[in-house]
């Protein structure tokens, strides 16, 4: 499978928690457990000059791409996003991750602003799955353990998930439908909330487990669609 990872470097990453949770980056994290898995990975950064390295020949030929943002959202040009958008719309599977849920490409894509409570204190989040039958959770058992993570909580600006598949819960009480799914035109995304920058959630195995049956779950299972253009319908012209 073809997978784009669209990730942000921002300085926390370079901070000494960042470098210690992801030596080697965390997007090389994220493309290291994908391509062992067999699928070919390509990388893309996002800073604050935006994405200009993710052009039309990589969304084009992408299956499924995940998208790590936060600190850059709106360095992301309108027009790669729509391009992002339309291509989804068009059967290519998405994995928003994170601080992605207020990146342009999710906003668009849920028309909901994806609002939420927020707490950075390195607590323990379990993850409840809703759905044990679900392709995404298979094999995962009841729960995931994350030891330190960003506390992320109800109300959750989204539209009600086309699919439920985890819950997550926080030592303060707080609960977040952290895995969803979503179906747009003739594609799929998924939406997962753990995986701040300074904590090493992306190295946990159930997590890597997890994200590679998202990935497989939200790809296209037929020919991602060319354009949205009927061959059948003629030009023509209105006349006075």
């Amino acid at each position: 499978m073809k997978i784009t990872v669209v990730c942000e470097h921002n300085l926390s990453m370079d901070s000494e928690e960042g470098k210690k949770a992801y030596p080697e980056g965390m997007a090389e994290c994220i493309a290291a457990f994908l391509r062992k898995a067999g699928n070919d990975v390509t990388l893309v950064r996002i800073d604050g000059e935006g994405a200009s390295a993710l052009t039309d020949e990589i969304i084009e030929n992408t299956e499924v791409m995940f998208w790590w943002g936060h600190w850059y959202h709106d360095a992301v040009a309108d027009d790669i996003v729509q391009k992002v958008v339309d291509r989804a719309h068009r059967g290519m599977g998405m994995v928003f991750l994170h601080s992605a849920h207020k990146s342009k490409p999710f906003m668009r894509l849920t028309g909901a602003p994806g609002t939420l409570k927020w707490r950075e204190d390195g607590e323990h989040e379990r993850l409840w799955c809703v759905d044990m039958t679900h392709p995404i959770a298979r094999g995962l058992g009841e729960y995931i353990d994350i030891p330190q993570e960003e506390m992320y909580g109800e109300p959750f600006g989204i539209p009600a998930p086309d699919e439920l598949v985890y819950i997550g819960w926080f030592r303060g009480g707080e609960v977040l439908r952290g895995g969803c799914v979503f179906r747009r035109g003739s594609g799929k995304f998924f939406y997962f909330n753990p995986g701040h920058e300074t904590y090493p959630t992306y190295k946990i195995p159930a997590v890597q487990k997890l994200l590679v049956q998202a990935a497989e779950y939200v790809a296209p299972q037929v020919p991602v669609l060319d354009g949205l253009d009927c061959p059948h319908v003629e030009s023509y012209s209105v006349k006075d």
